[in-house]
């Protein structure tokens, strides 16, 4: 049976998920009819944003979620600050924007981009599932091709890759040093290998590689995801600072900062 009040029963769904909630999922639960639910959801979103309240609705990876505004990031990063979250090193955040720009991409094109082995930083994206193993390309050798997951959109806050933004994007964001989802060194690192990608590609045009995908077999990548973890050395990691004198230190040392939990809207605690 279908609560008797639809909407305060989603914000309800809504606050106690930690994660998107799907359409289909929303509809399950409460025994409704996608039109009902969606309505519903439109005017949580409206009401939320005519009273600029603390929070708002976004779809964010194919679902549904509140998330703190950016404007009150200040406050929430107040109450957080102390708390610990897991973040990327510079060189997962540098091979994951690659992978990104250019899905589906081979292990080697990651590499020959990077210019060195990437196996170990695959390694912590499969982990984390961040990133997939897509398929094969039809390609001589058949090279298993990887891709973002729902996960990489959840992490970043975007609907879709139609939101990934442009090169001169996250460039003029850098220059404002606007707290938006990501905390500054992740902007920074994903904004220098988007636009080198780009200066790149319009650069070469005829070095891009189309793949075609073919599904993978189920014992090839569990064999292929294997051999990544047994490669897997997180002190071994490389960013591409790194390569280039004078050294920037290791990136691949464990790094646990601050973070904002919910929403991702507070800058960086220095």
């Amino acid at each position: 049976m279908p609560p008797l009040k639809l909407q305060p029963a989603i914000e309800a769904l809504l606050f106690s998920s930690d994660q998107p909630l799907p359409l289909t999922l929303l509809c399950e639960a409460l025994e409704s009819g996608p039109e009902e639910v969606s309505e519903c959801l439109q005017r949580v979103g409206e009401e939320y944003a005519a009273r600029e309240a603390g929070v708002e609705l976004r779809e964010i990876a194919g679902g549904w979620m509140l998330v703190t505004t950016p404007g009150q990031a200040e406050w929430v990063g107040r109450l957080l600050r102390g708390k610990r979250r897991l973040r990327l090193s510079r060189a997962a955040l540098e091979t994951m924007a690659i992978i990104a720009y250019k899905q589906p991409v081979t292990k080697s094109e990651v590499e020959a981009i990077r210019g060195v082995d990437s196996s170990a930083v695959l390694g912590t994206l499969l982990e984390r599932n961040l990133v997939t193993i897509r398929g094969r390309s039809k390609v001589v050798g058949r090279p298993l091709l990887y891709g973002t997951t729902q996960e990489f959109l959840d992490y970043f806050g975007l609907k879709d890759l139609s939101e990934l933004p442009r090169p001169e994007e996250l460039r003029a964001l850098v220059a404002a040093r606007e707290p938006e989802q990501l905390d500054m060194m992740e902007l920074e690192v994903v904004s220098q290998v988007a636009s080198d990608l780009a200066a790149s590609e319009a650069a070469h045009p005829e070095l891009l590689t189309r793949h075609e995908i073919v599904p993978a077999e189920p014992a090839d990548v569990a064999e292929s995801v294997a051999q990544v973890a047994t490669d897997f050395a997180p002190s071994d990691e490389a960013a591409l600072s790194d390569l280039a004198p004078p050294a920037a230190g290791k990136a691949g040392e464990a790094e646990e900062e601050s973070g904002v939990g919910r929403g991702r809207f507070a800058e960086e605690e220095e």
